[in-house]
């Protein structure tokens, strides 16, 4: 039974790892996401049928309301609140693993030096993950402010709080008997996750959702030791390590460290949309104009970010797409990798609106062609599209890579209001002359650009 049993844990291990490969390309993605989905049905079956577990009453009621929560879930979450929901769940990840360590260590407080070291690392990891994400999904959801919350002696504080947990940690290590040992450990490690994600703004998020994606794998793997299952182990270390893969290639499209990312407190102070006016002005065009400039485009590059997912008007863009593509012009997608909210944020939006993979081109891909280009349409993007990245080394945006849009023949901004991105940094390119802003709502805009060119 155990030869079948870790048999059967390496078979949903090899669907994992080549899921997460297929899962690389937006074309094998779907593939990808069914295949580790098969692995993991076939590591919890095999576990659910293993000879330890001596009542069923529990984990069907598990079944019953985890599987009932996530099809309500599935049902009633729009696509502009993926990103929080995403961190939400990585949150309740964390969080299962917090009750699971502590609920083995209650089994047996008595355990050998390697659990309890393993013990105490799923506490910490797991509570900073849920009360991080905790507060991610408050960010992103906008039940409190997006922006850092800053106060004295922030970083020292947050050291310190870590540095006590640890001692606690060789102390419960020496002595596991110590019941109120982990209590405390998890209650300081649950003000370190809130106390260190405060500090991080609304333009960050992605890479941190990324980040705590990454820690909710690590303390899955930690519980995996806890209670020797290797196929947790093996599937918690697959998404720590992409995870902090993934959260490398942000931070570098960003041009920015990890350290930057979580310490720096970029969007504290910005630019508001009054102050904006008041140094200088725009030319506002209607959608007659923009519709005339695609009209006589040979090529075009749509440029989508988060302003897109708030309209929901990914579908209506696509009608546009094909409609341009039909009179002969080159259409394409430009995807700069922090667009959005969280990771493939702008490639999950788009894939719903059934836009052809091939048309979806990454930053260093496409940059370049923008010289050659008639149009570069802009929906609901902002910073990713800021020519101050370039030159202002004051802005909290400087150095990043941004798409080479204003090196387009014409740039038509589709954009509600003059206010800056998630940076607080004022857009550069609303004052260039060749840009066109055509204020309201994407989806609004969008739809009488098609009318106007299908009249």
């Amino acid at each position: 039974m155990d030869v079948l049993v870790n048999l059967s844990y390496l078979l949903a291990a090899v669907f994992f790892i080549i899921g997460l490969k297929m899962m690389s390309s937006p074309k094998t993605a779907r593939n990808g996401n069914f295949i580790s989905a098969l692995g993991m049905l076939i590591a919890v079956v095999v576990t659910l049928l293993h000879k330890d577990i001596i009542d069923y009453k529990f984990i069907i009621a598990g079944l019953i309301v985890g599987g009932s929560v996530g099809l309500i879930l599935a049902r009633i979450v729009k696509m502009t609140d993926m990103p929080q929901m995403i961190g939400m769940l990585n949150g309740f990840g964390g969080g299962a693993s917090v009750l699971v360590a502590y609920a083995e260590y209650l089994r047996n407080p008595s355990n050998t030096l390697d659990v309890s070291i393993t013990i105490f690392l799923s506490l910490v990891i797991g509570a900073v993950t849920f009360w991080g994400s905790m507060i991610a999904w408050a960010k992103l959801q906008g039940v409190m402010r997006s922006a850092p919350i800053l106060y004295r002696m922030q970083k020292q504080s947050n050291a310190a709080l870590l540095a006590v947990a640890l001692v606690l940690g060789v102390i419960f290590v020496v002595d596991p008997s110590l019941w109120y040992v982990p209590v405390i450990i998890i209650v300081l490690a649950s003000v370190l996750g809130v106390a260190s994600v405060i500090p991080i703004g609304g333009a960050d998020m992605p890479v941190v959702v990324s980040l705590l994606n990454s820690y909710s794998g690590l303390a899955g793997a930690m519980t995996g030791f806890v209670l020797s299952n290797n196929v947790l182990i093996i599937a918690g270390t697959l998404v720590g390590t992409s995870g902090i893969i993934l959260t490398n290639i942000m931070c570098k499209a960003m041009n920015r460290s990890l350290a930057n990312v979580l310490f720096a407190g970029v969007g504290a102070e910005g630019y508001t949309a009054a102050a904006a006016e008041e140094q200088r002005t725009v030319v506002r065009y209607t959608a007659d104009d923009a519709a005339y400039m695609l009209e006589n485009a040979q090529s075009v590059i749509i440029v989508p970010g988060y302003g897109l997912a708030v309209a929901q008007a990914q579908h209506v863009l696509q009608e546009l797409a094909t409609f341009l593509q039909k009179r002969g012009a080159t259409v394409r997608y430009a995807i700069h990798p922090v667009a959005g909210r969280m990771p493939g944020h702008m490639n999950v939006l788009l894939a719903e609106a059934n836009v052809s993979y091939d048309l979806l081109m990454e930053m260093d891909q496409i940059n370049d062609d923008f010289k050659n280009t008639d149009v570069a349409l802009i929906i609901g993007a902002n910073d990713v599209v800021n020519p101050a990245a370039r030159y202002k080394k004051d802005s909290p945006l400087y150095g990043m890579p941004i798409l080479n849009v204003d090196h387009a023949g014409t740039v038509i901004v589709c954009k509600r209001s003059l206010n800056p991105g998630f940076a607080g940094e004022d857009n550069e390119l609303f004052y260039d002359k060749k840009t066109m802003m055509v204020f309201g709502d994407a989806k609004t805009t969008v739809t009488n650009l098609v009318h106007l060119l299908k009249g």
